[in-house]
Order: structure tokens, then C-alpha cells, then sequence
């Protein structure tokens, strides 16, 4: 038994692309794009922005939203988005405002400051996949977006990324 296991994880490694190289490369290619991003916003006014910032922020939504709310999009507890919600509002990416429906609510709602950043993270990754066009060429990039949405297709997307290291 120990050796199947172990010759199947040498047949594999032997390969010439072997099925983990897959996600690996997809990673890879996810990171590149979101460590280039990173490094864009720092030179353009928003250095103490980190990945996971973008996706609250993106979960807060142009009308706003409850901490709950922002958790349940992103796949994490209340807990988990209060905390995140209360950095952002100390760096001032958001803040909390009374909820109009309900008073004894409150409401997150992005800043200007908030507002500007993901502007200019909407122009940074319009560049960068101009950039992946010149790389691989405009048709080919299209073809592999088009890949990409067809095995991905009717899947939502995920950003609890982190849920998979907390189990």
C-alpha cells in the first residue's frame, strides 16, 4: 500500500505537466497581478492598503452595507469584518454612519479615500491586463480569460481564501 502511494506520487512528479503545477500557476499568476497592483497604489497615495482591504471594500458596495453584510460576502464571521471594517475606518478607507432604515444600526459606507482607491485599482488592473495582452498577445489572453470563465462557469466567486488555513 505505501509504495503505490508513494509510486504514484513519483509517476506524477515525472509527468511532464503534472496536475498540481495547475492551481499552482493560477496562484501565481493571481498573486503577480495583485502584488503589481500593491505596488502601484503605494506610489499613487495608498501604501498601508493590503489585499484583503480591497476585497472589503469591494464587499461594502457603492450603497453600503452592515458588518454582517460584509461578512457574509466575503465568506467570514462578523467578527473577522468588524475587525477588518475598523482598520479600514482608522485608515480612513471607510466609515460607519447611521443605518436610515433602521436606527439602531449602523451602515458601513466607503470614503473618498475608499472611493479613490478602487478607482485607481479598476485603472491599475485595466494596465496590468494590457500589459498580460503585450505578454501573451491580445487573442490568446481573451482565449484564456474565456477558458478561465467556461471551467469556473456558474461557480460563485469565493474571497474567504483564508477559511482554508483556518480549519
Amino acid at each position: 500500500m505505501v509504495d503505490e502511494i508513494v509510486n504514484r506520487v513519483v509517476e506524477t512528479a515525472q509527468d511532464p505537466t503534472p496536475g498540481y503545477e495547475l492551481p499552482l500557476l493560477l496562484f501565481a499568476g493571481f498573486r503577480s497581478l495583485v502584488d503589481a497592483l500593491h505596488r502601484r497604489l503605494a506610489e499613487e497615495g495608498h501604501p498601508d492598503v493590503r489585499p484583503a482591504h480591497g476585497f472589503a471594500m469591494q464587499a461594502v458596495g457603492a450603497t453600503g452595507a452592515s458588518a454582517s453584510e460584509i461578512g457574509r460576502r466575503l465568506g467570514v464571521s462578523k467578527q473577522a469584518a468588524g475587525k477588518t471594517v475598523d482598520r479600514l475606518e482608522r485608515l480612513g478607507y471607510l466609515r460607519r454612519e447611521p443605518d436610515p432604515s433602521d436606527a439602531r444600526a449602523r451602515v458601513v459606507v466607503l470614503t473618498d479615500r475608499g472611493l479613490d482607491c478602487l478607482r485607481r485599482s479598476a485603472v491599475i488592473f485595466d494596465d496590468l491586463r494590457a500589459e498580460w495582452g503585450r505578454t501573451l498577445g491580445a487573442d490568446r489572453l481573451e482565449r484564456l480569460e474565456g477558458d478561465l470563465r467556461a471551467v469556473t462557469r456558474g461557480q460563485d466567486v469565493r474571497l474567504d481564501a483564508q477559511a482554508w488555513f483556518d480549519r
